[in-house]
């Protein structure tokens, strides 16, 4: 059974919801402030955090990044509907995804098994070898990367991402197929959620002995995962 943390001050909302998850299948606990979710999220035993962006005091960008300074456990954001700027913040700084609200708990629920299914282990492949492209090195069994030979720290979105693009390395893979790939859902119109979790792929990865990137926008198209040269 999944375990879900929901961090929201809303405790209406958050009984609401947290009765439904564990009605389908979710160990949900609560917690009804940002400074109380990082510190239970930190301390280990859950598999996803549901955190709502707008909180008194310590807010839900704050608490993510108190999350992600020491763990890349998967994190989707509760956001206003049509607020692009708190959503995008989020995205920068980690999350996996995000849910507008009001939400409904069917919905929710879809979305919590759509990233844990991409960021579960899949032990069938853990012993496999690894995934090569360049100077690239991923275990999907595991979900491990390197870079360079150096551990690479991805969110689990982003390591879905990632993958998607280096197993079709040198072509050209479109936004909504990235988006089943690292979302598990359909890529929405005007959902800047791929192209949020690229750029911060770029970051990480740096750029090629040239200057250019390592993962091309390919205009109107999509992105590549540009391969190295023979």
């Amino acid at each position: 059974m999944p375990r879900v943390l929901l961090v929201d001050d809303d405790l209406e909302l958050s009984s609401l919801l947290a009765e439904y998850l564990a009605s389908d299948g979710f160990d949900t606990e609560t917690a009804g402030d940002g400074e109380t979710g990082a510190q239970r999220a930190l301390e280990g035993g859950f598999d996803i955090v549901v955190l709502d962006v707008m909180m008194p005091g310590i807010d839900g960008i704050e608490t993510l990044k108190r999350i992600r300074t020491r763990s890349t456990m998967p994190v989707l954001m509760l956001t206003a509907r049509g607020d692009d700027v708190d959503r995008i913040v989020g995205l920068e700084l980690g999350a996996d995804d995000y849910v507008p609200k009001p939400c409904t708990p069917r919905e929710l629920a879809a979305r919590l098994r759509a990233i844990l299914r991409r960021s579960a282990a899949r032990d069938n492949g853990a012993a496999d070898g690894p995934l090569a492209e360049g100077p690239l090195r991923l275990w999907p069994g595991n979900r491990r990367a390197t870079w360079h030979d150096a551990p690479l720290t991805l969110t689990g979105t982003e390591f879905s991402l990632l993958e998607a693009l280096a197993r079709q390395a040198g072509q050209v893979v479109d936004k909504g197929a990235l988006s089943e790939a690292a979302l598990g859902r359909p890529l929405g119109r005007f959902d800047r959620s791929i192209d949020v979790h690229v750029s911060s792929l770029r970051q990480k990865l740096g750029t090629r002995s040239d200057g250019s990137s390592w993962i091309e926008t390919v205009r109107g198209r999509g992105y590549q995962f540009v391969r190295d040269d023979p």
